[in-house]
């Protein structure tokens, strides 16, 4: 009398795709956070160096100031 040990790996060929495509979208997502994270720290930088660069050339109206519109 032999019995087959059942192997936990062993599962049916379809049950695994939906599994693997969550994994891929959630790897996905994180890499879109990250590019996007990384596209925002670009912009940050940049304007901040602009605004260095204008304070270490002597001027004095570096950053501009949002004043409501006058309403005359």
């Amino acid at each position: 009398m032999l019995m087959r040990v059942s192997n936990e790996h062993e599962q049916e060929p379809g049950e695994r795709v939906p599994e693997s495509r969550r994994s891929a979208l959630i790897g996905l997502i994180i890499v879109l956070l990250l590019l996007g994270g990384g596209l925002w720290l670009i912009h940050v930088l940049r304007a901040a160096s602009q605004l260095q660069d204008c304070v270490m050339s002597g001027r004095s109206n570096c950053a501009p100031i949002d004043s409501p519109p006058s309403s005359h």
